[in-house]
């Protein structure tokens, strides 16, 4: 385990011991995650980790309509790609299950029960009609249109005819006619003022209980210490802290309010709106996908509202977790710059040793079709000769494919059609035929093959490096962009690069 640099944790702790931390990361299994779900997950990871706490992970699947199976499968599967291991949740157990909360909704009915046999909660009647009404006269006059409390002291007259009329009530927590005052650890302390704080509805008219109410009570019963989540979630933090309250008075949980955390805010490449899930680079799939690297992918999304030094940009997690000071995040909103995540990706990729670079590309290569699902040696010492042309060029493992595909290519070799078109035209048949006869008997190595084609199409044609070369480059690799051309001749072998000049030649010429 890591060394935790010596400083002072106490604003953060507030007198828990440092493995008494409790964060949880709760998502909501209904579709693909972003960025930003992995963001979150990611710096709750790092602080539990950093203090040798416990990170819970809790499946908030209420939503019937749209959480399936699947979905659960698929978000416990991208977070151990992640390498985003949680102590407690699915899979893992713990001492303070369910961690689904569609099977925790006779812990809420009966959370609710005391709520209202106490006070703490009540039931409200009004009709939408009647609160659109009320809240639309309330701006007219200038005031606040949050709920009024209409239904705070019904009488049992009152309630009568509210049933005889076939209403069904909500239920609503009675907020406290006093400000809220926390101490965000992200934004300093932070006041909401009562007449801003209308009492929120736990519980729908059919009894489904709302996320106002299940995620503050599991915190309550998980013992959540530390709540660090997205800053469009701070206009909710004054209510759920009054449910903390309430829970606390009626002897649920550990009677602790946990300490909140707002995290700045993901925006788009522009800069001028929350990165959406729909925008490009905001799902996690692109990034499995595209081959990057997890380490880089959280490296890169680290650095969104948090960095380890001001003239440092690349770390490991393990560094991370060491340095992670949740005081040091930004408030202010984070842009998302597609060009940055592919860079920091690209020089983890750097980091790894050649071998384990060169398994990385296997199943990308598998999958388009140029390797067997079991590569033969052969293969494998081909491809781990390659590593060196091609390492410092990529920016994630999925450009294997374009890059050393043609190396494996073998009878299903072909030229682009874009490559072909400006390439292989005007004198191009000239060289390439020059080049052929150039060939003709040399020694099989890089720098033979090399001297042989300078000689021939600099020299002896007069040609420019890239007029000489570019048709050749076409004819053995397919494409206008590949690694390094003579080097990728001699691993291609001699037999192989002459059929392909030699057919290529026959390309031009018809």
């Amino acid at each position: 385990m890591t060394e935790r640099p010596a400083r002072d944790d106490s604003g953060v702790l507030g007198g828990l011991a440092p493995t008494d931390v409790r964060v949880r990361f709760p998502p909501s299994p209904t579709g693909l995650l972003t960025v930003g779900n992995i963001r979150s997950a990611l710096f709750n990871w790092a602080f539990a980790r950093h203090y040798g706490g416990t990170l819970v992970l809790r499946i908030e699947d209420t939503d019937q309509a749209r959480n399936t199976p699947e979905a659960l499968d698929y978000t416990l599967d991208a977070l151990r790609w992640l390498g985003l291991t949680w102590d407690e949740g699915p899979e893992a157990g713990g001492d303070h299950g369910p961690y689904l909360q569609s099977e925790r909704m006779q812990i809420y009915a009966d959370i609710v029960g005391k709520l209202m046999d106490t006070g703490k909660a009540y039931h409200c009647y009004c009709s939408q009609e009647e609160l659109d009404d009320r809240r639309e006269t309330a701006r007219s006059a200038g005031q606040p249109s949050g709920y009024d409390g209409h239904c705070r002291a019904l009488t049992a007259e009152q309630v009568k005819a509210f049933l005889d009329e076939g209403r069904r009530p909500v239920v609503r927590l009675r907020m406290p006619d006093r400000p809220i005052v926390f101490d965000d650890l992200v934004r300093g302390e932070i006041t909401f003022l009562p007449e801003n704080l209308g009492d929120y509805v736990l519980v729908r008219a059919n009894g489904y209980p709302l996320y106002p109410l299940v995620n503050p009570v599991d915190d309550a019963l998980m013992n959540i210490t530390h709540v660090l989540r997205g800053e469009d979630l701070l206009s909710s933090t004054p209510r759920q802290i009054a449910l903390y309250e309430a829970l606390a008075e009626i002897g649920i949980g550990s009677g602790r309010t946990p300490r909140f955390g707002h995290l700045p805010m993901v925006m788009g490449s522009e800069g001028n709106k929350k990165l959406s899930k729909r925008d490009a680079g905001a799902g996690l799939d692109e990034y499995r996908t595209q081959g990057f690297l997890p380490e880089g992918l959280l490296n890169y999304l680290a650095l969104l509202g948090w960095s380890i030094a001001d003239d440092r940009d690349v770390f490991t997690l393990a560094e991370m977790v060491a340095a992670f000071d949740i005081r040091k995040v930004n408030s202010n909103a984070a842009r998302f710059d597609q060009k940055k995540c592919e860079a920091i990706n690209a020089a983890h990729m750097r980091m790894l040793p050649q071998e384990e670079f060169a398994a990385r590309t296997v199943p990308f290569l598998v999958a388009a079709g140029y390797l067997p699902a079991v590569p033969s040696d052969e293969q494998l010492a081909v491809l781990r000769a390659a590593v060196p042309l091609v390492q410092e060029r990529m920016d994630a493992f999925g450009e294997s494919v374009e890059l050393l595909g043609f190396l494996f290519a073998g009878e299903d070799f072909v030229i682009e059609p874009d490559a072909a078109a400006k390439v292989l035209a005007g004198d191009a048949g000239a060289v390439l035929a020059a080049s052929a006869r150039a060939l003709e008997g040399v020694e099989w190595t890089t720098a033979a093959i090399e001297a042989a084609l300078r000689a021939s199409l600099v020299d002896g044609l007069g040609l420019k490096p890239k007029k000489a070369f570019g048709p050749v480059r076409v004819a053995v690799s397919g494409r206008r962009v590949s690694p390094p051309l003579f080097e990728s001749m001699e691993l291609l072998g001699r037999e192989t690069s002459l059929r392909r000049i030699e057919q290529a030649l026959v390309k031009v010429e018809h």
